[in-house]
């Protein structure tokens, strides 16, 4: 598989060089040459497939020789090593429960296959690789206890300070080992855009082997499509037939990209709904046409702080750049805090659902689309458990929420963290560390 930059097209590189650089030596977002749909006899027999099947199946074409076979479904086995439950909740509503992993959110998936995949270039290449990731919540975490101990990697969190949640930021600063921890005095975007000039940045790069474990990096990215595959599994099993609706909770927009990646693999998907918050970027694009990022707002849908999506320019490559068509099969709707509280009430009245906030987000977007395609079949992503973000929730719903036991260990440990307030703090922090 070869990949291109979507700045220059000119500039490619392979699965393994495109993980190890994260973005593009012109800064540009890496892309695959070619997304081929998968056979028919994979869908004929998707019902009885393991989850490991279909990753190795979703994943091959992406990877291409980088990765042996045998050890491809290895990285995925240990990848995919809990569940991904479809709840249903009414006779078309269903939420995809992406929080059984160890950290509890959705990002567990791409930290995991990423880290294995740096991993096993590491014993080709054992110069060591400087993962620099830029969190507005779940992602940090997520990287972190993918990387933890890997052999021949370090991994540098950037988040914003004071704007994730208490749980959140005890996942990004308590790992210790080859983790390190910096708030930065500011919101997500400076984070990211701090991660982004890092790689472009000659003195770094005499010094660090540094890639990235945002979204922007194919590794996080692409392994996030199997999951949309084992929700339709689950729908089939139960005797599914119909217009098949994905509701996203979309910050950088990574989540919903890899959704729409496994509709071009073949994946029967009728549209899907970018939930956003009021950070609405992309909503306003496709009411308007005029792409006008803002700077990020804070909510209590913090993951989803993102005022300049990263992915979407992979989404509209993935409708070849034709906005009638992105329309057709595409949606963004933004939603207020308030109706955010409202939607978590009425999931857990109606139906007794927990939901947590950025759920809660999905939720309200797929009701806003089936007002008007109420014969579909809607499924929302609820992409963290609720415990990460206790506060929002029990003051919302009036009750106390049970601890996990993922979450109980980290608890009472010390925060170890680095407090930054620019570029120029930052590139001294790492050129010190060198």
């Amino acid at each position: 598989m070869t990949y291109y930059s979507l700045t220059d097209n000119t500039n490619t590189a392979t699965f393994s060089e495109a993980v190890i650089r994260g973005l593009a030596p012109d800064r540009g977002l890496y892309y695959p040459g070619s997304i081929e749909r998968l056979p028919d006899t994979f869908f004929k027999d998707l019902a009885q497939k393991s989850h490991v099947e279909i990753g190795v199946s979703v994943m091959k074409q992406f990877v291409g020789d980088a990765i042996p076979m045998d050890r491809l479904e290895e990285i995925v086995a240990d990848t995919l090593c809990f569940d991904f439950p479809v709840v249903s909740l009414d006779n078309n509503i269903a939420s995809l429960e992406l929080f059984h992993g160890p950290t509890m959110a959705f990002k567990d998936v791409g930290g995991r296959f990423m880290a294995r995949c740096i991993g096993y270039f590491n014993e080709q290449n054992p110069k060591k690789v400087t993962v620099l990731v830029a969190t507005s919540g779940d992602t940090g975490g997520a990287v972190a206890s993918g990387f933890l101990g890997i052999e021949g990697t370090e991994v540098v969190i950037l988040y914003p300070k004071g704007k994730v949640s208490a749980i959140q930021e005890l996942q990004l600063t308590t790992n210790g080992n080859n983790i390190k921890a910096v708030e930065i005095d500011g919101v997500f975007d400076d984070c990211q855009e701090m991660v982004k000039t890092a790689f472009l940045d000659d003195d770094l790069k005499k010094v660090y082997n540094l890639t990235s474990a945002n979204s922007i990096n194919v590794a996080r990215w692409l392994p996030q499509s199997v999951y949309f595959f084992f929700a339709y599994q689950q729908l089939l099993k139960n005797g599914f037939n119909g217009d098949l609706v994905f509701a996203v909770p979309s910050g950088n927009f990574g989540n919903i990209c890899a959704g729409i990646v496994a509709k071009k693999l073949g994946l029967p998907v009728h549209h899907f709904v970018a939930s956003t918050n009021i950070n609405d970027t992309v909503p306003r694009y496709l009411q308007t046409k005029d792409y006008q990022p803002l700077p990020s707002k804070q909510t209590i849908s913090n993951a989803m702080d993102v005022g300049n999506p990263s992915n979407f320019i992979r989404i509209q490559n993935l409708f070849d750049n034709n906005f009638d068509a992105l329309k057709q099969q595409f949606s963004s709707y933004a939603f207020t805090d308030d109706q955010t509280r409202a939607a978590l009430k009425k999931l857990h009245d109606s139906y007794n659902y927990i939901a947590d906030p950025h759920g809660a987000v999905g939720y309200l977007g797929l009701q806003h689309y089936m007002k008007e395609k109420p014969n579909t079949y809607g499924v929302f992503l609820e992409t963290a458990h609720p415990i990460k973000f206790r506060d929002s929730v029990e003051e919302t719903l009036g009750i106390t929420l049970e601890i996990p036991s993922q979450i109980q260990h980290i608890l009472d440990k010390t925060s170890e963290k680095t407090s930054l307030k620019n570029y120029a703090d930052f590139k001294d922090y790492l050129i010190q560390r060198a």
